[in-house]
């Protein structure tokens, strides 16, 4: 035989090295033994024999012909049975190779055992992968979180309600130090209030109901609303001009909160974004509003429906999707009752009717829950934590109403005369025209409803038109709908309960409606304008009104989704605001922003306890302003009724300068007496405003536009 083929016995021995230099035969090994292992391999399947092949199979980098005995050991290695095999050493690179005799090393003295057992598969690819994302520093965190905050729904929201009132009661903003919406009346007085209450927190909060006007009467600053929760604004700035511009933006504010918490309270109640934008334009811009531009008091109404919002969030419940256990929160229940503690605080005028319909619901919901518990024999969910903050938070309302409702009574008991009575209710009732009658200061209806308005005994209070395109929303919604049918049937019932409690003694006279909670409710008798109660018919008519566009708002979206191109699409979303757009419209105003009458210079430096004459209501509430300039004790004031003391002093003081008036004066304390030369024709201080006054014993000095008197 050849050397070249197994069996040989006297095989010529191969040079070291030499199977590392044969890149074949060496390796490859004769046709018989590739079977016989290929067969051992698919018998077995051990990873020993596959490890064994795959090392002797491959390719030896420059190694020559190898013999028959290295052919021999090769076959003989590859079919030794696999019951001798040691797991631990199948397809050992290192023990192969000693066994080859190449003892782990390639012929350029590389150790092949490692080079084998390296992972370079993965590895190699690693330069083509993409870069690590750098860790953001914290700049890029906090430009990012700012950028989600700017972009929120609630922050555009917010946005969205400040711009719309800056633009809706322009010119408010144009001149904010010199000028009020409306009149210059009733805004001095309440200009006054948040400067008082300001300033007196932080100088002497004991005295705090004894304010400087209406002197010398006790509780003086209960004898009107007093918009104590705007107190914090108050504190900021001093002077008549610095209370005008306070006034000014706390108007403009108001305006935008009742946007926000109308929108909050329908989104909460399941209304999409376009109808509760709807609910909170129609809720803060209704025509009948515009007529009470004059009373900041009652446009102060946002914190109602936002703390329903919140209190319907904290609960879990909404009017959509009914109650959901798992969407409760304690936190959203305290804020709730915060903010209506705050809104009570603003003045029983609005705050009285709130305070009792969150007592009614609260009342009918603890009434639902233990009759379904009963008839079901299950608890609704409702736990420990939403109980107690419930009860906190209840005790929190019902306290600060107490502490505001306390110098109330107490004016009650000192002036008995200044309680309504069912025939001054009467006065300011209501008929059912004035449901459809716009008043003078709304751009779109003012005019054409002049002749209406003259018909009404005291329009002011009598122009209720919530707006027409809220009436056809509203009643779109009781057909069309997101809300349930019997919820849209208690909003209907709500809408026209409301209303024939807003017309006063005007439904049957008032015997089902408003005269019972005139004569059984504490403090129901100081409203004497039932027509405000419409507040809370424009809120159910704007929630109806939502529950329409919103429906509308998810069909058009059905639609565009299924047609096929989608170009009808765009343009059927813009006319999804076309409800918003008119009922922005209907709520434009032709509002006057007269210039507030300057402060005489005599105030300045006058000298209290003083009196400035003429002394009425309209006048008396310029002096209130005037007085923020170091709140002297006055004896002027202008509020809901006049104590008899200050009618007295009217009356005495008209023969000023006299021995009489000067001795009245000096009993009750007065020091100074400032006559305005401008306001004295047709007075009777036109002709006595020069008379000597040596023989009273009082001094007499001019100053500009004015003659002040030293008692």
């Amino acid at each position: 035989m050849t050397s070249g083929q197994p069996g040989t016995g006297n095989a010529r021995p191969t040079p070291a090295g030499a199977a590392a230099e044969s890149p074949t035969t060496a390796a490859a090994g004769t046709p018989t033994q590739q079977n016989a292992m290929t067969k051992q391999v698919a018998a077995e399947g051990r990873t020993s024999v596959s490890a064994s092949i795959a090392k002797d199979s491959g390719p030896a980098k420059d190694s020559g012909p190898v013999d028959g005995a290295a052919k021999d050991s090769a076959a003989i290695k590859a079919s030794k049975p696999a019951k001798d095999s040691d797991p631990a050493e199948d397809g050992d690179p290192a023990k192969d190779a000693k066994a080859d005799g190449t003892d782990g090393k390639d012929t350029d003295g590389k150790d092949t055992a490692d080079s084998e057992a390296k992972p370079v598969g993965p590895e190699r690819w690693e330069a083509f992968a993409s870069a690590p994302e750098p860790k953001p520093s914290i700049f890029s965190r906090v430009g990012r979180a700012v950028g989600r905050f700017l972009i929120h729904e609630w922050t555009l929201a917010a946005l969205g309600a400040l711009a719309l009132a800056v633009l809706m009661t322009w010119p408010t903003l144009r001149y904010p130090r010199y000028t009020l919406p409306q009149d210059y009346w009733d805004p001095s007085l309440q200009a006054w209030q948040m400067a008082w209450s300001g300033h007196i927190l932080l100088a002497e909060p004991a005295r705090l109901w004894q304010s400087n006007t209406f002197f010398p009467e006790l509780w003086s600053f209960a004898f009107s609303d007093t918009l104590l929760g705007y107190a914090p604004a108050g504190m900021l700035g001093s002077g008549p001009e610095d209370a005008v511009l306070r006034y000014n933006i706390m108007f403009v504010l108001a305006h935008a909160l009742a946007t926000l918490g109308a929108y909050a309270l329908a989104r909460q109640l399941g209304a999409g974004r376009i109808g509760a934008a709807v609910a909170g334009v129609s809720y803060t811009y209704a025509p009948w509003l515009l007529a009470q531009a004059g009373h900041l008091h009652v446009l102060s109404n946002g914190g109602i429906p936002l703390a329903l919002a919140m209190l319907a969030r904290g609960h879990g419940w909404s009017l959509r999707h009914g109650y959901r256990p798992e969407r409760r929160h304690d936190g959203w229940v305290y804020a709730g009752w915060l903010v209506a503690a705050w809104q009570l605080s603003l003045g029983f005028g609005i705050g009285l009717p709130f305070a009792y319909f969150l007592a009614g619901v609260v009342l009918v919901a603890a009434v639902l829950f233990f009759a379904r518990r009963l008839r079901t024999g299950q608890a609704v969910p409702f736990g420990r934590r939403l109980f107690v903050a419930d009860v906190l938070g209840g005790l929190l309302f019902a306290g600060v109403g107490l502490l505001m409702a306390f110098p109330f009574f107490k004016v009650t008991e000192l002036h008995p005369y200044a309680e309504r009575t069912i025939a001054d209710i009467s006065l300011f009732s209501p008929p059912a025209s004035g449901f459809v009658t716009a008043p003078g200061e709304s751009r779109i209806w003012g005019g054409l409803h002049e002749g209406a308005r003259a018909a009404l005994p005291w329009h002011p209070e009598m122009t209720l038109l919530p707006g027409f395109v809220l009436y056809a929303l509203a009643a779109g919604g009781l057909f069309f709908s997101v809300w349930r049918l019997r919820h849209r049937l208690l909003l209907l019932a709500g809408v026209l309960l409301t209303m024939a409690f807003a017309m006063g003694t005007r439904f049957f006279d008032g015997t089902f409606t408003y005269v019972p909670l005139f004569e059984h409710l504490p403090g129901w008798s100081g409203l004497r304008t039932p027509g405000r109660l419409m507040l809370w018919t424009t809120l159910l008519l704007g929630l109806l009104a939502a529950g329409a566009v919103t429906a509308l708002t998810d069909r058009v979206r059905e639609l565009t989704a299924q047609r096929i191109p989608s170009w009808p699409g765009p343009w059927l979303r813009m006319a999804t605001l076309l409800p918003l757009l008119l009922v922005t419209v209907e709520g434009l105003n032709t509002t006057p922003h007269p210039v507030v009458p300057t402060q005489p210079a005599a105030m300045r430096s006058a000298e209290g306890p003083l009196l400035v004459l003429p002394s009425n209501q309209s006048l008396d509430q310029h002096v209130m302003l005037w007085s923020t300039s170091g709140f002297p004790d006055v004896v002027n004031g202008g509020s809901g009724f006049t104590p008899r003391q200050l009618d007295d002093v009217r009356r005495v003081s008209q023969s000023f300068p006299d021995q009489t008036s000067v001795d009245y004066l000096r009993t009750l304390g007065v020091r100074t007496v400032v006559l305005l030369r401008g306001q004295v024709a047709g007075t009777p201080w036109e002709i006595s405003i020069d008379a000597p006054v040596e023989s009273l014993g009082i001094s007499r000095q001019e100053t500009d536009g004015a003659v002040v008197y030293r008692l």
